[in-house]
């Protein structure tokens, strides 16, 4: 009986000690069991941070981006790296943009460049074709004779068919410009037409023959035209115009115009004196370098040596449509070098001017 009592109170006891020991104190928080570790990338090496830094050297971003995606991402020096390969890679886009746009741009450039090709050789086979027919048309009137002048005009020279005068022109102390380009000197070549302007185109070539216009200045230039031929402005106490050797009165020429379908020009008249204002002109100021008889407003017949290269522009001088055809005369164009003509300045010098070709023809009335 008593070791029964004593076994009894041996399992309360023990039963007392599991319960004090599961129960728990006032105040006091439960004890948390050991959380497991969470699996985290291996902190990077000096050697890893190394070879990224290779790697980004040698512009290997991919290679970069892989290794990088391996390496702790809360390492400072980790994100130090990842932001400076986010700058690599848009600057690569940007290089690859600008890459493609200079690309697009020599794509372009190129077709620029074989349409201006193109159009060079166009501009050439035309300003070819235009000499053929300036040929054919000469030998076509080769057997055609210029009518002489009337007997009132004798003494002055006419042309009797086309010549071509040649001019050089330099500018004192500096170059010419034209368009971006530089000259020395421009050669400039015109032909001169005695069949429409016989008492004209004979006058011009025959100065020309002279010299009497080497060594002579460009007079004005003001975008409308480029002229000279005055020599009172070279000298003083000098007469404005040409003087014969032996006398004391400057030669004059008659204004000589014509009308499409006349014969023969018509003298000391302009168009609108003649009643046929707005009349075709056999021979008009419509291209940039037309050769000109400078004159007096007032005096249709005061003309003498002044004469001015048109530097003709479709708006302000319309063909057919300005104010010189049938009031001054024009007796030739330029063939050779008309553009040279924008850069020509007052104060230029024309250097030589010779007749190439046509003196033959020249004679007196």
């Amino acid at each position: 009986m008593n070791n029964r009592l004593a076994v009894l109170e041996q399992l309360v006891e023990r039963l007392d000690a599991s319960q004090r020991a599961t129960v728990q104190a006032p105040n006091e928080a439960p004890v948390a069991a050991p959380a497991q570790k969470a699996a985290t990338a291996p902190t990077p090496s000096d050697g890893a941070l190394a070879e990224v830094d290779r790697l980004h050297a040698a512009q290997d971003l991919d290679a970069v981006e892989q290794l990088l995606s391996a390496q702790d991402a809360t390492c400072a020096e980790v994100l130090w790296r990842r932001a400076r390969l986010l700058e690599a890679r848009a600057q690569e886009a940007k290089v690859r943009e600008g890459v493609a746009k200079c690309r697009h741009s020599a794509t372009a450039r190129a077709h620029l460049l074989d349409a201006m090709d193109h159009a060079t050789k166009a501009l050439a086979a035309q300003e070819d074709s235009l000499v053929k027919l300036s040929k054919l048309e000469e030998l076509i009137a080769s057997k055609y004779e210029v009518p002489k002048p009337p007997s009132e005009f004798a003494g002055l020279p006419y042309l009797n068919g086309r010549a071509e005068v040649e001019f050089v022109l330099k500018r004192p102390g500096a170059k010419f410009d034209v368009e971006g380009k530089l000259y020395d000197e421009l050669n400039i070549r015109t032909v001169v037409d005695g069949y429409t302007s016989p008492i004209t185109a004979g006058n011009f070539v025959d100065l020309v023959q002279k010299g009497f216009y080497d060594g002579m200045h460009v007079q004005r230039s003001d975008g409308f035209v480029v002229q000279t031929g005055d020599p009172s402005k070279e000298k003083e106490g000098i007469p404005n115009g040409f003087v014969p050797e032996g006398e004391k009165n400057v030669r004059k020429i008659p204004l000589e115009v014509s009308v499409i379908g006349d014969k023969g020009p018509i003298y000391g008249s302009t168009f609108d004196d003649d009643g046929r204002g707005g009349y075709a002109a056999k021979l008009p100021f419509n291209a940039y370098g037309a050769l000109g008889m400078a004159r007096e407003e007032y005096d249709a017949d005061s003309a003498s040596s002044q004469w001015f290269w048109l530097l003709f522009d479709s708006d302000l001088t319309p063909a057919g449509k300005n104010l010189l055809d049938g009031r001054y005369a024009c007796f030739g164009y330029t063939i050779d070098g008309a553009r040279l003509l924008s850069d020509v300045k007052e104060g230029d010098l024309i250097t030589s001017a010779k007749v190439v070709k046509g003196l033959d023809l020249l004679s007196k009335v």
